[in-house]
């Protein structure tokens, strides 16, 4: 299957916050605001220069959502396209989708990057999607973060924030759940629990968690009648966290996460080139099953100590992950030795297996001027050690199963890597009245690779070369802030962000390296609270360019690196929410974005004024939700959402394989009942009205380049579960 990842979790600091910053959260938490540490430090998200969504573990929780995929709609400027499982997921921001295999949204778990900032680890298609459970909130910024969070956030960030042990409060919470997804071979389920036990009151805590759940399969194989309902999965995840504050000034902070998923087979329909699915139009057409399985093992070490006239914070992470898929291209490679059956000719069967591994290390030390003051500022130093592997299997079996002796194996390649970088960062603002500040920041980094091309095999050719690039780029940011009044803010911002090249394959006629691409950005916006926090308003309008776009080319048949050409990428988002009633609330979110090719690019047959690919124009959604008292200390909840997003494309506009998804509209329903504050019993509906839309559609090409079919990454039909938790 082209699969789902697993992954998350994570530990760490809420950054520059120490116990002076908890303290200012809960204040801030306390007075019905959203706290935010994008800048690295507490604020409000109203007060941040930069274009903002955030969504609350308690949240995503209520509403069902288990992944990436259900809570992105309801992001403006985010998409998301998943090939049937969590983590199997490609994210784009402001129109920035990758054109090769590495990523331009970064992705943080608490402090520190996870994921690989190299070429050949794939990070572009393989996302952590963390699952809600233990999760304080997700942080998406929009637009280049290159200042403060380095590589690869050209397009943004997401930022996992995950629940900090608490020193002084007891708590137990648990959960089970069972679901429906209709087609599906029977129910899926999931249970967990969370535990926070002081052990040392306002000194010493401990937390501990565990999630298990299963979601059934509902696709079905058209060429092996044994693979029905194949693309189930199961997730497993545990995390443990300890927090030591010996004294006020003193915080150590210890995570460990380990998360594994098992997948058995492809989330993806098929259909014809003329885009009539297959079968019963919810099948895949593969001969052999495509299962994907990862685990990850993920480590941090935060401490902070505040000196008073400012803050100093390490943080210290070592992530294992280790993945291993496998995928049917038959129709790729099986063509180059047609098999007759049955009087008729089909493919050779060419299971392809990938591994992917990756064993990283970061360190990062800033010290942090205390918040609140004239002049804020922050100095910084990173690291990050990075050890990837990437070995490909292409078999060559008949349709009994049997190897065909002289092409088997068809391909053996292995393209091991190495990643380091260093980085000094500063970042400060300065308050010139009390309505004019200007913030501004400036980084510079240094990445050095290492790589070596090792392949054999029938069809390719004995290697085993190496490669190496370095490279170093400045990044920075100035934001300007005007404040209307306390409640309502406009900023304007212009940043710019990078994405590290590295060493290219080893073939003559192509380059030995490929450089790093960039983006500036340029931005205006208005965050108001208004009519006594009645309505808020997060409105932006931006205007990016991505030079020196870093792409995938064939040099005389050998894919390779290249960079080529410019785009741009503009448009407006924001959301706005009206609160008319105590416990009502309405949100509208929208993004309209215009990412075209801004001169030709020959490298990917693309044309000054193509669309870029996997970007909506429009994507849009209306929420209302409804807390109410019910009596006897009893409350109760109801929501409902829509979401919708325009149609995309799978590659530039002028490619000639270039395949358009259908736009979809999905509509979603949760309601909970809360039993004096300790028992929840919850309900809810996805994609309720089981839209047939698409999250993404592709033409896949033979190994002649010919089109062969359609490959479809459909919206989950319609899913309806119930769940009871408790909390104590």
């Amino acid at each position: 299957m082209k699969k789902g990842l697993l992954i998350f979790g994570s530990v760490t600091a809420m950054v520059a916050a120490m116990p002076a910053a908890a303290q200012e959260a809960a204040a801030v938490e306390s007075s019905g605001e959203i706290v935010v540490t994008a800048q690295k430090r507490v604020q409000n998200v109203q007060d941040v220069p930069i274009s903002i969504s955030v969504v609350g573990g308690e949240e995503l929780q209520e509403q069902g959502s288990a992944s990436l995929v259900d809570y992105a709609g309801y992001v403006p400027g985010m998409n998301v396209s998943n090939g049937g499982t969590p983590g199997q997921t490609t994210i784009t921001l402001r129109g920035v989708a990758p054109l090769n295999s590495s990523q331009t949204v970064g992705i943080y778990l608490d402090d520190a990057p996870v994921g690989s900032s190299a070429l050949y680890n794939r990070a572009g298609a393989f996302t952590i999607d963390l699952m809600p459970y233990d999760l304080e909130r997700i942080e998406v910024l929009k637009g280049p973060q290159g200042t403060l969070y380095g590589a690869s956030s050209i397009g943004g960030l997401v930022k996992y924030v995950t629940v900090q042990p608490d020193t002084r409060t007891f708590k137990v919470r648990a959960g089970v759940e069972g679901f429906d997804v209709k087609g599906g071979d029977g129910f899926g389920w999931g249970g967990q629990v969370f535990v926070n036990a002081p052990i040392a009151t306002d000194t010493l805590a401990i937390s501990g968690s565990f999630a298990w759940r299963k979601t059934p399969g509902w696709v079905d194989s058209i060429n092996n009648a044994a693979l029905d309902d194949q693309n189930s999965y199961e997730q497993r995840g545990g995390r443990v966290a300890l927090l030591w504050q010996p004294t006020p000034e003193l915080s150590v902070k210890l995570a460990g996460i380990w998360q594994s998923l098992d997948s058995d087979g492809n989330g993806l329909y098929a259909a014809d080139l003329a885009g009539n699915r297959l079968g019963d139009g919810r099948s895949y057409n593969n001969y052999v099953p495509e299962s994907y399985d990862i685990d990850l093992d993920y480590y941090a070490a935060t401490i902070d100590y505040d000196f008073g006239a400012a803050t100093l914070t390490s943080a210290t992470t070592y992530s294992k992950t280790q993945s291993r898929q496998v995928q049917d291209a038959s129709y790729a490679f099986g063509v180059l030795f047609p098999l007759l059956t049955g009087g008729a000719i089909a493919p050779g069967v060419t299971p392809f297996f990938l591994d992917l591994g990756l064993k990283k290390w970061t360190q990062e030390v800033r010290l942090a001027s205390p918040s609140g003051g004239r002049f804020e500022w922050m100095i910084g130093g990173f690291y990050t050690d990075e050890k990837t592997s990437n070995s490909q299997l292409v078999r060559s079996y008949d349709l009994a199963g049997n190897p065909i002796a002289p092409l088997d194996p068809l391909a053996i390649v292995g393209l091991p890597a190495g990643y380091k970088e260093y980085a000094v960062f500063g970042n400060a603002t300065f308050k010139l009245s009390e309505q004019f500040e200007v913030t501004g920041g400036l980084r510079w980094a240094r990445n050095e690779q290492v790589f070596r091309q090792i392949s054999s095999g029938a069809i390719v050719p004995s290697a085993n070369n190496p490669g190496t690039s370095a490279e170093s780029v400045w990044t920075f940011s100035v934001s300007p802030q005007f404040h209307i009044n306390d409640d309502a803010m406009l900023y304007a911002r212009v940043a710019t962000g990078y994405r590290p090249g590295g060493p290219n394959v080893v073939v003559p006629n192509v380059p030995p390296s490929v450089d790093a691409d960039r983006m500036t950005n340029y931005e205006v916006g208005l965050k108001a609270d208004l009519a006594n926090r009645m309505v808020t308003v997060d409105v932006a309008a931006f205007w990016m360019d991505w030079t020196d776009i870093q792409v995938t080319r064939a040099f005389g048949g050998v894919s390779g690196g290249a960079n080529g050409g410019k785009a741009t990428s503009k448009g407006v988002e924001g959301n706005i929410a009206f609160r008319p009633a105590p416990g009502l609330t309405f949100t509208a979110t929208g993004s309209y974005t215009d990412a075209t090719l801004s001169e030709d690019v020959p490298e990917i047959d693309g044309l000054d004024g193509d669309r870029l690919p996997a970007v909506p124009k429009f994507s849009g959604a209306l929420r209302a939700d409804y807390e109410f008292e019910l009596g006897g200390g009893n409350k109760g909840s109801f929501g409902a959402g829509i979401r919708h997003a325009s149609s995309r494309l799978s590659l530039v506009e002028s490619d000639p394989l270039a395949a358009r998804a259908k736009p979809y509209t999905s509509v979603d329903l949760n309601a909970s009942v809360n039993f004096d504050g300790h028992w929840t019993l919850r309900a809810y509906a996805r994609n309720l009205l089981d839209n047939k839309g698409e999250m993404s559609r592709s033409t896949m090409a033979d190994g002649l380049n010919r089109p062969s079919f359609l490959a479809i990454s459909p919206l989950q039909p319609r899913t309806i579960g119930v769940a009871i938790d408790m909390a104590f």
